[in-house]
């Protein structure tokens, strides 16, 4: 396998297709900010845009 190949191998892998940083992306406003309401949707608005664009990018 060249280089290249590898670097692109540990790309997917680590960055795009990384299934335990979806899910922490996922559950961290939740944890995070469920203390006020209007707080909380403002967390999870903003964490639905940046999964939304993220996906569409990759």
């Amino acid at each position: 396998m060249s280089q290249s190949s590898l670097l692109f191998i540990f790309i997917d892998s680590f960055i795009i297709n990384n299934i335990v940083l979806m899910v922490f992306l996922g559950i961290c406003p939740f944890l995070g900010v469920s203390g006020k309401l209007d707080t909380a949707a403002r967390m999870g608005a903003a964490v639905i845009f940046v999964l939304l664009v993220s996906s569409s990018i990759t």
